[in-house]
C-alpha cells in the first residue's frame, strides 16, 4: 500500500509559524502568504483518526484548486497557485470565526437532529413531516462556530453571531450572499457531472478590508453529493441515497460504536479498510471532476518534493 503523508515539518524563509489543523499543515510566511499542505490525515466527528489515507491529500488539494479557479468570478479567493499536487500557496487572510454551511437537503447531521425532535437548525425553522434526504424549498444557511482540534463545531444562528460580535451584520450578510452564490455555481457544475450538491461548508477571511474565500471548496471532505439519476427513485422508496462524500467513513465509525464522544475509542483501522477509503477518494475525484486521477507518488521522497516545490514557488513571490 502507498505511503500516507500525515505530518510535515518544513522550514521556509520568512516562516513565522506553523498551524496544524485536522487535515492541513499551514505555514505562515511573513504574515503575508500561506503555504498549505493537504496531508493524508482524515478526521470524522472532529477527531483525527489514527491512520492516514494514501492519495487523500492530493485528491482534496486538486479538487479544491479546480473549484477555486471555477468560482473566482463570484468571490475573491486566497489561492495564488498550486505548485504541488498536495499543496497550495495563497494570501494570508484573517479568518472569520464561523463556517458557513449551506444545505439543500435534510440529511446527515441535520436529519439526525430532526429525527431526534429538532425543528430548527441554527435559527432556521424546519417544518414537520419531512423525510430523510428531502429537498428544502430553497437552500438554507446553517453556520457553525469553528472549533479547535478535539472540540466539536457548534451550531449557531445568524442573530447570535451578530449579537455576540463574532461577525458584523454587514460582513455576515456578505458571507451569506457569497455562500449561496457559490453553492448555486457548485450545484450547476455538479449537475453537469450527473451529481447533486447536497450540502457543503465555506470558510472566509478578510484581508485589507476585502472578504476572501479561504481553505477548501466543494471537496468530498467539505461537501456531500448524491447521484442525480437514482435520487428520486431511492427517495420515493425510502432507501438510502448513493452518495459521494466521506459520510461512509462516519457510518463505518458509528457501526463500530464510535461517534466522537468522551470515553469512546476509535475502532481499529485495518489495512484493507484504509485501502478501501483511499479507493473511494479516488473514485470521488474522478466523479466530481470528470478527470482521470493521476497518482503523484513516483518520487522516492514525497516530502522533499513538496518542500522543494513550495520553496520554488515562495521564492517567486
Amino acid at each position: 500500500m502507498a505511503k500516507a503523508i500525515v505530518k510535515t515539518q518544513f522550514q521556509f524563509e520568512g516562516q513565522k509559524d506553523l498551524y496544524i489543523g485536522k487535515v492541513r499543515d499551514v505555514y505562515n510566511i511573513k504574515d503575508e502568504y500561506l503555504a498549505m499542505v493537504v496531508t493524508d490525515r482524515i478526521s470524522a466527528f472532529d477527531v483525527v483518526l489514527p491512520k492516514g489515507i494514501p492519495y487523500k491529500g492530493q485528491v482534496l488539494n486538486q479538487i479544491a484548486s479546480k473549484f477555486l479557479d471555477a468560482t473566482s468570478d463570484i468571490c475573491p479567493n486566497w489561492k495564488i497557485a498550486s505548485p504541488d499536487p498536495m499543496a497550495t500557496v495563497g494570501r494570508r487572510c484573517e479568518p472569520f470565526p464561523v463556517e458557513m454551511i449551506v444545505r439543500a437537503y435534510l440529511t446527515g447531521s441535520s436529519w439526525r437532529d430532526y429525527k431526534a425532535g429538532a425543528r430548527e437548525i441554527c435559527g432556521v425553522a424546519i417544518p414537520d413531516g419531512m423525510k430523510e434526504h428531502q429537498r428544502f424549498p430553497r437552500p438554507i444557511v446553517t453556520p457553525t462556530t469553528k472549533a479547535e482540534i478535539g472540540a466539536h463545531d457548534q451550531n449557531i444562528s445568524k442573530e447570535e453571531i451578530i449579537s455576540s460580535g463574532l461577525v458584523s451584520r454587514e460582513d455576515y450578510d456578505k458571507l451569506e450572499e457569497y455562500a449561496l452564490a457559490l453553492f448555486e455555481r457548485g450545484s450547476k457544475m455538479a449537475a453537469g457531472r450527473g451529481l447533486i450538491l447536497v450540502d457543503t461548508k465555506y470558510e472566509f477571511g478578510k484581508k485589507d478590508g476585502e472578504i476572501y474565500l479561504i481553505d477548501e471548496i466543494h471537496t468530498p471532505d467539505s461537501s456531500r453529493y448524491f447521484y442525480a439519476d437514482s435520487y428520486q427513485e431511492l427517495f420515493d422508496k425510502g432507501e438510502q441515497q448513493r452518495q459521494l462524500s466521506k459520510e461512509f467513513v462516519r457510518e463505518w465509525l458509528m457501526d463500530n460504536g464510535f461517534r466522537g464522544q468522551a470515553g469512546q475509542t476509535v475502532p481499529d483501522m485495518t489495512d484493507e479498510f484504509v485501502q478501501s477509503v483511499s479507493d473511494r477518494y479516488i473514485e470521488l475525484y474522478e466523479n466530481i471532476t470528470g478527470e482521470k486521477f493521476v497518482k503523484n507518488d513516483a518520487d522516492e521522497d514525497i516530502l522533499s518534493r513538496i518542500e522543494n516545490n513550495l520553496k520554488n514557488m515562495l521564492a517567486r513571490l
